[in-house]
């Protein structure tokens, strides 16, 4: 109990450093140090990354870096696809979890390590409004379904997704999106919590417990943070997180989970192949609004 206290308060700390991301460390955390079962430990993190994300969220309404109206768009349809992932969880292998975890961190890797800074900044400075009023909302509806439904599947709050997609489609400053995105995984995570009620007991002693120290820990780091060159932190915690979401792939790809994948196909073919044929269709629609803004731009 004492490593996984140390390491809640380490995730907090991360998480106030990084303004985002250290919550990915939860459920690998929980499932190889604390032991419970991937569900389990899934819901356990949505907790503690609603709880951390309220708090924070806080903050950042106080210094008024939170677009409330964007937010409630992005989060009603995130917290459908979380609500939904939530549902979903309960009929997908534990490993085939960790595996999808594991895909999730190694995109998370990625995007703090080739990030650059600059382009942030221009974007910055190209916005004209705090909280543009006038919103792409097919496309944010889509993208907030999505980012709720990897919520919900894995508990990991998204917010390594949710910035960039706000500073890119609603057009949002840095302040403004990180304030917005922490008050989107809130609702996001509550709902895939409620999506979740139906099948998932926790302890919630140790998820009180968690869920303080992470806390805790974010006022830490969020006061370290004025010492340390945030570019530098995301790509050395990125490198991290790669190494980790590596090892967590090859630990739970096996034969065993090849065949419960296949069962689970021959199970669901009809409902797989809707769901495939919706995702395609969002997937084309998101890439005929990225090249139609590409080529307003030019």
């Amino acid at each position: 109990m004492v490593v996984i206290s140390l390491l809640s308060l380490i995730i907090g700390i991360l998480l106030g450093l990084l303004g985002g991301g250290g919550s990915i460390l939860t459920v690998p955390v929980l499932v190889y140090l604390a032991e419970l079962p991937a569900k389990d430990a899934i819901i356990t993190s949505l907790f503690v990354v609603g709880s951390t994300s309220l708090i924070a969220t806080i903050t950042h309404a106080t210094k008024k870096h939170v677009c409330w109206k964007t937010g409630a768009i992005f989060g009603s349809a995130g917290m459908l696809g979380a609500f939904s992932g939530g549902r979903l969880n309960a009929y997908i292998p534990d490993a085939l979890l960790l595996i999808l975890l594991a895909l999730v961190m190694l995109v998370a890797a990625l995007s703090m390590m080739l990030r650059k800074q600059q382009n942030i900044l221009l974007t910055e400075q190209e916005n004209l409004s705090f909280c543009p009023l006038e919103l792409p909302i097919l496309a944010i509806l889509l993208d907030g379904f999505f980012l709720g439904l990897i919520t919900g599947l894995v508990g990991v709050g998204g917010g390594f997704l949710l910035v960039p997609a706000l500073i890119h489609l609603a057009r949002l400053p840095m302040h403004a999106a990180i304030g917005t995105s922490l008050f989107i995984i809130c609702l996001q995570s509550f709902a895939a919590l409620m999506g979740h009620s139906a099948h998932i007991a926790i302890d919630l002693t140790l998820t009180l417990i968690i869920s303080l120290l992470a806390i805790i820990g974010s006022f830490i780091g969020a006061k370290l943070a004025l010492n340390f060159p945030a570019a530098l932190l995301k790509r050395s915690f990125g490198f991290f997180v790669l190494i980790l979401g590596g090892g967590l792939l090859y630990k739970e790809i096996s034969l065993s989970l090849i065949g419960e994948l296949q069962q689970l196909i021959a199970e669901n073919q009809a409902f797989i192949s809707g769901a495939s044929s919706a995702i395609v269709f969002a997937l084309l629609y998101r890439l005929w609004a990225w090249l139609h803004t590409k080529t307003n731009k030019i």
